[in-house]
């Protein structure tokens, strides 16, 4: 299915940052922020990725699949302490290169994966792998039910899916529900909740955490940092670049704090035969 005008641009925007998120700079701002040097783009904190690891219960033999895997924040992570085997999948070719050259320098011990695929359309057998996680991937795109549908044909039966995602908070409407579109990610509105969508995908929703406490305070970090070192980054980035960031920042920061924007972690399994 074609991508949406938001979707193509988010895709062309990542795709410049994955090529420029390997320098010293972002690297250390990033460690600041979310514990990790991947070059990753979601909010996964470090304890978080830990959580996610212990949920989906994954060893060596296993099989984990991630969706919009980008430079491999979290999955490459969790491969290399569990030991799985693990498929990274995206759109964006810099960053599965990213991902390709942090695998050879991490050397994992189970098999790594790096194919080029959209979240709608995986390219593996029914039922191939074990687990699948995402994160904050949903929030930017449009087919959101199509991406949770391929995830459940992928994983077996009694396979475990763990994702985080940006998402309006429920019950808004005229201005408020406005704020929080344009302070969201590209695509955060939802035409049904994201429990309804995984009970539609043919996933039973085993557990739901809010992460928007941590949310907010990594964004504050993060907008404190990249504030006090707008200069170094107009250098690596641009300033008209590093300016529009700064203010997608503050956008995003001001409807969080006022609770217009969650953000929240889901667990599910399949249980069909």
């Amino acid at each position: 299915m074609p991508r949406t005008s938001d979707e193509q641009e988010l895709i062309a925007r990542v795709s410049k940052r994955y090529e420029l998120a390997q320098c010293t700079l972002l690297q250390e701002i990033e460690r600041a922020v979310c514990g990790c040097d991947y070059g990753g783009t979601s909010w996964a904190t470090h304890d978080e990725v830990l959580d996610i690891g212990r949920r989906l219960d994954l060893a060596p033999g296993k099989r984990l699949l991630e969706v919009g895997a980008g430079a491999g924040w979290p999955a490459l992570f969790l491969a290399h302490r569990s030991g799985c085997d693990v498929a990274l999948t995206d759109l964006p070719l810099a960053g599965l290169q990213a991902a390709r050259a942090r695998a050879a320098a991490d050397r994992p011990s189970g098999a790594c994966w790096v194919t080029v695929a959209d979240g709608t359309a995986l390219p593996f057998r029914r039922g191939w792998f074990d687990a699948a996680s995402h994160s904050d991937v949903l929030c930017c795109l449009a087919e959101k039910l199509a991406v949770l549908t391929a995830c459940h044909e992928a994983v077996r039966p009694g396979g475990r899916m763990v994702f985080s995602v940006i998402l309006v908070a429920p019950g808004l409407s005229g201005a408020a529900y406005e704020r929080a579109v344009a302070g969201g990610p590209p695509v955060v509105e939802t035409a049904a909740s994201y429990p309804t969508m995984l009970r539609q995908a043919g996933w039973r929703l085993t557990d739901r955490v809010d992460l928007t406490d941590t949310f907010r305070a990594s964004l504050r970090r993060m907008l404190d940092i990249e504030q006090a070192r707008a200069t170094e980054l107009s250098e690596v980035l641009g300033r008209d670049d590093v300016a529009a960031m700064l203010t997608r920042r503050r956008t995003m920061l001001g409807a969080v704090e006022d609770g217009l924007l969650r953000r929240q972690l889901y667990e599910a399994v399949r249980d069909d035969a």
